[in-house]
């Protein structure tokens, strides 16, 4: 077990001392009380140190607790497993504790917790499986499967917040898996489905940066797509990015929106010049010449924000809408 060390505030380390050592208190309340000011000091740590210091105090409520006490032991043990999720080094080791912790945790929480318990300790596996999942250490299947189980207890409604994050992460996981059969085409169906559900959650006014976030993460899902429905896949897109656009402006966000115009300027590429809707006199929408224009914005924010190696991509494809708008001049002529 680590020791506790004096990075605790002297407050928390008191009480945590205090509370160890109560001869008024019982083995179960103690430990209660241990994992209490972990938790406190888990919420707002200033350091990865405070991390590590409440998982020693997560340990030693978790030694402390009576054998009977399974329920607490399995919370103590479950809340352990969240804060070495937290530990910003994000190694295999890390994660792989936090996982055992939940898996520890799980089996005693099913028979004797609430149900919310049970969802969210399914949710921080699905989480630690993804991350592990990155490292070639786990399955991204077993992380969807976690989360599915999640959203039986996480319901839109009740749990909007931990709906949307359910979704989102399901979204992920699917975009990583390999799409290159009719098994991926439906994983990239079922990702675009998980990225609109969070968009019933999240909404522009209460949540603008993720609502451009996922608007953005949800016009990559379907320009990607590898779809029969091509063109409605890329119009829905080019809205999703516009909805995007709201909330991002080289202003305040030069570089989520420079993204955003490139994945933009990407699929009005595929496009084919329309006519405008505002009479025959009118001059044809042009996306080719629309996409320029976006991807020389985009590479010029992205220099000027230290981005050499996008902003080198941007002058590449600006070079091949050149290229393609003076062969559609020659053809006409």
């Amino acid at each position: 077990m680590q020791p506790v060390s004096t990075s605790l505030s002297s407050t928390q380390f008191e009480a945590a001392l205090n509370a160890a050592e109560d001869a008024d208190a019982s083995p179960e309340e103690r430990a209660e009380m241990l994992m209490e000011i972990a938790m406190g000091l888990q919420s707002r740590p200033k350091s990865a140190q405070q991390l590590t210091d409440a998982i020693g105090l997560y340990e030693r409520a978790r030694d402390m607790a009576p054998a009977q006490a399974q329920l607490l032991k399995a919370r103590i043990v479950a809340r352990m497993g969240t804060a070495l999720q937290a530990l910003p080094d994000g190694s295999a080791a890390s994660l792989e504790r936090a996982l055992e912790c939940f898996r520890g945790a799980i089996d005693t929480l099913q028979a004797h917790g609430k149900p919310e318990e049970v969802a969210e300790t399914e949710l921080n596996q699905g989480l630690v499986l993804q991350a592990l999942a990155g490292l070639g250490r786990a399955r991204l299947t077993d992380a969807i499967g976690a989360y599915h189980r999640s959203l039986r207890v996480f319901e839109r409604e009740a749990f909007p917040q931990e709906y949307a994050v359910l979704h989102n992460n399901l979204a992920i996981a699917y975009l990583s898996m390999s799409a290159t059969d009719e098994t991926g085409r439906m994983r990239e169906a079922l990702a675009v489905q998980s990225f609109e559900e969070v968009l019933k959650v999240i909404n522009l006014i209460d949540h603008p940066s993720e609502y451009a976030m996922i608007n953005n993460n949800l016009g990559n899902a379907l320009q990607y797509a590898s779809s029969g429905h091509v063109l409605e896949n890329n119009l829905r897109a080019l809205a999703a990015y516009d909805e995007a656009l709201r909330v991002r402006n080289p202003r305040d966000t030069p570089l989520e929106y420079a993204n955003t115009i490139a994945n933009k300027a990407n699929v009005l590429r595929s496009l084919t010049p329309q006519p405008t809707v505002s009479g025959a006199g009118a001059a044809p929408i042009d996306p080719l010449g629309d996409a320029l224009a976006l991807v020389r914005e985009a590479g010029e924010l992205f220099a000027r924000y230290g981005d050499e190696d996008k902003a080198a991509l941007m002058c590449d494809a600006g070079a091949e809408i050149d290229a393609a708008l003076a062969e559609r001049r020659q053809r006409s002529n």
